[in-house]
């Protein structure tokens, strides 16, 4: 694929932006769809009568569908073009939208929630894409800029928005309001981004064989995923899971990298500064996804929030987020990009850490300076990688670069959900055992961290009787799931922290 200019010399650049902000609005609704869905599952079970146990599958046929897409987008682009992709792929997604909304059954949302993951996956990395071939270098730091905080404060709202339209309005709305921004970034992404003519042969080049092992691999590992923290990783399903996905997945690389026009250039990959960029991405998912999942998971959980109460205290971080956007771009036109990746990163494993002291009482106050250093953290963490990825590749090379960079970040997402989720489940029962010992020897601390009455534990050694066990019983499990996601807390600041070890194997970026 030939570089796309980004204007004729005569034109408006004004032009290009409009076409590039339609796009940046349609990847905003795409991320944006999870988290409002997320926060509302409760409510869409109960309307359709679907069995708690198939509750998840609403959100589980969208990630599969988007983690499939996402490495995709390069192929597509080279057979559709940049423009075409975008305008088709919002319109499917705005038609998915209008069909889950009217869905009266669960068979028939979970139809739409495939096609909607599967035409939402291509919008993320169509916009990262559009950044390194619709600019010239000095602009491409501001483009990353309003692309990545869209990126990133769609699942900051997005309890916000979810909790108020299911209030206020109902379910159906969760989908409805994809509608009219989808269908206007759709017209002005036909009319201002940059005509290219598409090229239908290079469907003769499609690789049937390797697209259905990289779905098989890609699938096998989200649904194991999934199952992993409740079934046991060493259950024979999970584990079954995982060997489709290792066989399936290395018959793919094997194929891959033998073919000339493979249908995901894994070629990518041997460029130094695109691996540390891709690891860097995939650490970040794990940090950006576990808080944004560990913060609900509290508030709802331990104190007893509703979803628009959750949303106006996660928004904390997105404030930060836009604050420090502006100061992001102008250190990133004068900094070395490795350097600020590495501020990026210890300050984001910092701010994951500082979660990691919460009681059964925290809230609002305790989670704001948090938030805070993490917000200002985020784009550090996503602009500098960006440009390590992809800013020095041939344009020719960048969708196909651009699917592999962002579907790393949801790779990460996925297994740092998957870890948190297991640490959840085994760590609380023994951190329980542990909260009873020490109430049982007398440990006032342990009794003022589980909020239990000193005059009830001070005096005490050995069992408690009957009402003392029942008053104590739901403080001493609540006390133990926040022991258990503090844990959680503090093992993905450490593996955030982890990406500090691979920026030095970097080459320093031409700066712009």
């Amino acid at each position: 694929m030939k570089r796309v200019e980004p204007a004729h010399p005569d034109s408006n650049p004004a032009i290009v932006w409009l076409g590039f902000i339609a796009m940046c609005v349609g990847m905003f609704m795409a991320i944006l769809d999870v988290q409002v869905v997320a926060t509302s599952l409760p409510t869409i079970q109960s309307a359709l009568d679907i069995g708690p146990d198939q509750m998840s599958w609403i959100q589980t046929a969208y990630l599969i569908a988007e983690v499939v897409a996402i490495p995709l987008t390069g192929l597509l682009t080279r057979l559709l073009t940049m423009r075409w992709l975008f305008v088709t792929a919002i319109g499917l997604f705005v038609t998915a939208s209008a069909g889950c909304a009217a869905s009266s059954s669960f068979g028939e949302l979970v139809a739409w929630r495939v096609l909607q993951g599967f035409s939402g996956g291509t919008l993320i990395p169509s916009v990262f894409s559009a950044v390194f071939i619709l600019f010239p270098n000095e602009r491409q730091a501001l483009a990353t800029t309003i692309a990545g905080v869209l990126a990133v404060l769609a699942p900051t709202v997005g309890p916000i928005v979810g909790g108020w339209l299911t209030e206020t309005y109902s379910w159906h709305w969760l989908f409805l309001i994809n509608i009219p921004p989808g269908i206007a970034s759709a017209i002005l992404a036909a009319r201002f981004l940059p005509r290219q003519a598409v090229d239908p042969s290079e469907l003769r080049h499609l690789d049937g064989l390797s697209l259905l092992l990289m779905a098989t691999a890609l699938t096998s590992l989200e649904l194991s995923l999934k199952e992993a923290p409740t079934s046991g990783w060493t259950s024979a399903y999970v584990l079954s899971l995982l060997a489709i996905c290792l066989a399936s997945g290395g018959i793919f690389i094997a194929r891959s990298l033998r073919r000339r026009r493979p249908i995901v250039d894994l070629g990518n990959f041997a460029d130094r500064n695109f691996l540390v960029g891709s690891t860097l991405s995939f650490v970040l998912g794990i940090g950006l996804f576990g808080s944004v999942y560990l913060m609900p998971v509290f508030l709802a959980f331990v104190r007893g929030h509703d979803a628009l109460e959750i949303g106006m205290t996660m928004l904390v971080t997105g404030i930060a987020q836009l604050v420090t956007a502006p100061v992001a771009v102008a250190l990133e036109k004068r900094m070395d990009a490795r350097l600020l990746s590495a501020i990026g990163f210890a300050l984001f494993a910092i701010g994951v850490g500082m979660s990691a002291f919460q009681d059964p009482r925290s809230d609002y106050d305790a989670m704001f300076w948090p938030q805070i250093v993490r917000g200002v953290a985020i784009m550090f963490c996503l602009l500098p990688p960006t440009r390590l990825a992809l800013g020095t590749l041939p344009p020719d090379r960048i969708p196909d670069a651009s699917g592999l960079f962002n579907l790393m970040r949801n790779l990460g997402g996925a297994i740092g959900i998957a870890l948190i989720d297991t640490i959840i489940y085994t760590r609380s029962e023994p951190l329980g055992q542990n909260l009873w010992a020490r109430l049982q020897a007398g440990d006032l601390g342990t009794a003022a961290f589980v909020g239990a009455p000193a005059e009830i534990v001070s005096s005490h050694s050995g069992s408690f009787d009957a009402d003392a066990t029942a008053m104590l019983d739901p403080l001493v499990q609540t006390a133990a799931s926040v022991q258990a996601i503090n844990e959680a807390w503090l093992v993905v600041a450490i593996l955030t922290g982890c990406a500090l070890l691979c920026i030095p194997f970097a080459k320093r970026p031409a700066l712009t």
